[in-house]
């Protein structure tokens, strides 16, 4: 009788830190949920059809800053607390972009399922010969360049606009240094003197010498879409005049 007794309050003994280490989880995985759930509600931006779209291109080895400063730019909401674009990061498959810094991004479309885009960034890399070389996107360029208002490239991104041929004619600037070998290899292009071009328009297209550059020709073109007011609001959310005069 006592090792029956002895068994059972063992097995209640086990029972109860059983239960109580389940309890804990729960609650943990409950309020972990909880808190995910807030924080989508929180920063995630809905994606409104009535509102214009711009789409940040993304490839591995693409300079994070360039991607990062558009998106910085657009996705502020205006002084009012409203969303006024949608903005959206396309690669050619939904695998996670590894940035030439290190970073993974995950895109939020792909060429196949990307929805129409009012403007289209398309950004730089290091090493873009294999970029170039890749005929998907080229073929992507060139079929959004058919629907979009905007086509802005940012440093080495001028050579896939150069490659796709949608801006033969036009102005383009590329990055510092870079300009020389791009008109050789694109001449149909009016390639603008880097070493003292920071940014050029020509029609629809616009472009920059990329890195830092890259938000000049986002805050121009948020101008255009916006207002001179919205384009103030936003470059004094971004403290730009601290970056200005960081050496006072």
């Amino acid at each position: 009788m006592k090792k029956i007794l002895v068994l059972c309050v063992i097995g209640l003994v086990t029972f109860s830190c059983n239960s109580d280490k389940s309890s804990s989880q729960i609650t943990t995985e409950t309020t972990q949920t909880t808190s995910n759930t807030k924080t989508a509600a929180t920063h995630v931006r809905p994606f409104n059809k009535e509102l214009p779209t711009i789409g940040l291109l993304m490839y591995d080895g693409v300079l994070q800053g360039e991607v990062i400063a558009t998106s910085d730019v657009f996705a502020k909401l205006d002084i009012e607390g409203k969303q006024l674009f949608n903005v959206i990061s396309i690669a050619e498959t939904q695998a996670p972009i590894i940035t030439e810094e290190g970073m993974k991004f995950v895109p939020d479309f792909t060429f196949d399922n990307c929805p129409k885009l009012t403007a289209l960034f398309v950004p730089s890399a290091y090493d873009m010969y294999g970029q170039v070389n890749n005929q998907k996107i080229i073929d992507f360029i060139k079929k959004k360049n058919e629907e979009t208002e905007y086509i802005v490239s940012n440093c080495a991104g001028a050579q896939l606009i150069g490659k796709s041929g949608i801006a033969d004619g036009h102005k383009i600037v590329t990055w510092i240094g870079g300009g020389t070998q791009l008109q050789t290899d694109y001449p149909n292009l009016k390639v603008q003197n880097d070493s003292i071009v920071t940014f050029v328009e020509d029609g629809k297209f616009s472009s920059s010498n990329g890195n830092l550059a890259s938000y000049i020709s986002a805050l121009h073109l948020l101008e255009k879409m916006t207002s001179t007011e919205h384009r103030v609001f936003v470059e004094g959310y971004l403290y730009l005049d601290r970056l200005q005069n960081w050496k006072k």
